[in-house]
């Protein structure tokens, strides 16, 4: 039986919002007055997903301030964290070296970050980003959030989705349904236009990447078949960019040794160079890496970006072609294909689908913000608002059980609409065999070795008999959110066993229980330390960069003329410099932040005259032809 805990303000029925928990940016929608709306905060709509922690296990920060810690504090700083959602230690090793956080070592079970002397799973920290979305639809909505649809790739399997889900329970939220995610892009594209047709969800966002084929028809979603792969996306592209610096950097010094935070900058400006080169025809990287004395440089070209991706972009060709001869479909039957996922906005990924579908894809919808806003529509279909809506998703994998010789018996085909429920008959092959245990796989594979397990129960207790006389019917139910429930019966006897599939890598009830049991303990003492910590770190900060800035004027490094100096109210500045360093030395957030906003407000004259100064450096000397 699945844990039920019911936190405090749960009680009632709340405000049922729309998540989309991304890969590199993270959206909480909702629906009002029939219209889906993304929810904004201070800093904009989209949160990264992001999460700073420090040795003590406190959480630093979540998102915008997160990422800007990443550049100083980078081995407390995790991003990326759902492509680790469901993953063994070996199925991510490979990619460790590349991350500026360490993860720990483990023969089994599910991957866990190390920080400090803590160690993380991925539910834990996708979960800290979920109550950061909460808090927001909260602040913004001015109600209690307690429940949620919550968006993940099509093609994640039953581990993955098991673990999302359980994030969502540690962040304090009822999770009513598990959508995929080209599915939430659908209803929000279908729902717009009234729609009817047959059409490809082409959704490649930071890490992972799915094709959907659904028909609409009159307000009925169906999908018709999915395809994909859940480690493939717009980061694998960064790291590309990141291996042909560091390679050209070690060329220029070949004992250069990166530090956390040298990696995460070089990840910043490889996603910077991604992005820019998707609207211009060049863009310039330049670094200086002061604590080695290396400084590298070098202009780099949409082409040889193209060049680059190629190969990661070609990963998806197959999984569309596949996905519509599952469908039965050729490119003629596609009426339109919608692209989803930030990565969609680079030119070759346009080309490469406008080649595949024999179509220019469409792409007039904000590709960050379509699968929220479907999810918030799914929210309030559920919350009983938006009529007239049915979504028929479908499983993305095979689900079966072994048989002798280690083969796959197939109970459930992929691209099944679910729910669904199917059952097979098997036997015993030893006589007066009392027991049958039953192992449950996820997969395409004939042999269950090249699949995933997910379970394992027994059937105890059958009269001894000849073999091939017992009848064991085995079940399996896969809910609307995808998870699977199997069970077990003998048909003689009437005896049964049967068990909610808990996946090889997610948390066991008994952690999640303690978990949300020490949220609820500490919930106010981590609000007031969380402001604390957010307040000092974010002063630190700003501290440190206007030190810096003021001793390079000292030193005439930054060349700013007398008489613009003395207009500058440099005094003022240093005061207010030393009265937020006075502040962060004591306990009150609410004046920390205070006198972070009078220096912030005392630097802006500096920082524009630092800025025309660097202009005008730039400029000096070049024509106008050549500026």
């Amino acid at each position: 039986m699945a844990l039920q805990i019911t936190l405090p303000g749960q009680e009632g029925s709340g405000r049922v919002v729309g998540i989309d928990l991304g890969t590199t940016n993270s959206l909480v929608a909702y629906v009002e007055k029939g219209e889906a709306k993304v929810i904004p905060g201070q800093d904009g709509g989209i949160v990264p997903s992001v999460v700073t922690l420090d040795d003590s296990g406190n959480i630093v920060s979540v998102g915008v301030h997160a990422k800007k810690n990443a550049l100083i504090d980078a081995a407390h700083t995790v991003y990326s964290v759902k492509r680790l959602m469901g993953k063994s230690y070996t199925d991510v090793q490979k990619e460790s070296g590349m991350l500026s956080y360490k993860l720990a070592p483990r023969e089994e079970g599910l991957v866990r970050v190390r920080i400090g002397n803590r160690e993380y799973t991925p539910i834990e920290l996708s979960s800290f980003i979920l109550k950061e979305l909460k808090d927001r639809a909260e602040s913004y909505i001015g109600e209690t959030v307690t429940k949620a649809v919550i968006t993940v790739p099509a093609y994640f399997n039953d581990a993955q989705r098991q673990a999302t889900k359980d994030a969502g329970r540690l962040a304090g939220l009822e999770v009513l349904r598990i959508i995929n995610e080209p599915t939430a892009a659908a209803l929000a594209y279908g729902l717009d236009r009234k729609k009817n047709g047959i059409v490809a969800v082409y959704d490649f966002g930071g890490g992972t990447f799915d094709i959907s084929i659904l028909k609409l028809s009159d307000g009925i979603f169906e999908v018709r078949s999915t395809n994909g792969d859940t480690y493939l996306g717009g980061d694998d592209i960064d790291r590309r960019l990141m291996e042909l610096f560091l390679t050209q950097i070690n060329r220029i010094e070949p004992k250069f040794e990166p530090t956390p935070e040298d990696l995460q900058r070089i990840r910043t400006d490889s996603e910077r160079v991604k992005v820019e080169l998707s609207t211009k025809n060049e863009a310039t990287v330049e670094m200086v890496f002061a604590a080695q004395n290396v400084s590298y440089k070098r202009r780099i070209t949409r082409q040889e970006l193209e060049m680059m991706a190629k190969p990661i972009l070609e990963r998806t060709r197959k999984p569309c072609l596949d996905a519509m001869a599952d469908a039965g479909l050729h490119p003629d039957d596609i009426d339109d294909v919608v692209l989803v996922g930030g990565a969609t906005r680079m030119p070759a990924v346009k080309a490469l689908v406008q080649e595949i579908f024999k179509r220019k894809p469409n792409d007039s919808l904000n590709p960050d913000e379509t699968v929220a806003l479907g999810a918030a529509i799914q929210a309030d279909v559920l919350a009983g608002g938006t009529k007239d809506i049915l979504l028929l998703d479908v499983t993305p994998l095979s689900l079966g059980i072994e048989t002798i010789g280690g083969m796959m018996s197939t109970i459930i085909p992929r691209n099944t609409t679910i729910p669904t429920k199917a059952r097979e008959t098997y036997t015993t092959f030893a006589d007066n065999q009392t027991g049958v245990e039953v192992n449950v796989y996820q997969g395409e594979r004939d042999f269950v070795k090249d699949n995933r397990h997910l379970a394992s129960f027994t059937l105890k207790g059958i009269p001894p008999m000849v073999a091939g006389l017992a009848k064991i019917s085995v079940t399996f139910l896969i809910d609307a959110d995808g998870i699977l429930h199997v069970t077990a019966l003998e048909e003689h006897t009437g005896l049964s066993a049967e068990v909610e599939v808990k996946p090889s890598y997610g948390l066991t009830d008994e952690e999640i229980e303690r978990m949300l049991r020490e949220s609820i303990q500490y919930a106010k003492e981590d609000i007031v330390g969380r402001r604390l910590v957010e307040a000092k770190t974010e002063a630190e900060r700003v501290t440190n960069a206007t030190e810096r800035v003021l001793g390079q004027i000292r030193r005439h490094e930054i060349d700013i003329p007398e008489d613009r100096l003395k207009t500058l109210n440099i005094n003022q500045l240093i005061d207010d410099l030393y009265a937020l360093k006075k502040a962060v030395a004591g306990d009150d957030p609410t004046e920390i932040k205070a006198k972070l906003d009078l220096l912030e407000k005392s630097t802006e004259p500096l920082a524009q005259e630092i800025m025309n100064a660097s202009v005008a450096q730039a400029l000096e000397g070049k024509k106008l032809e050549e500026v």
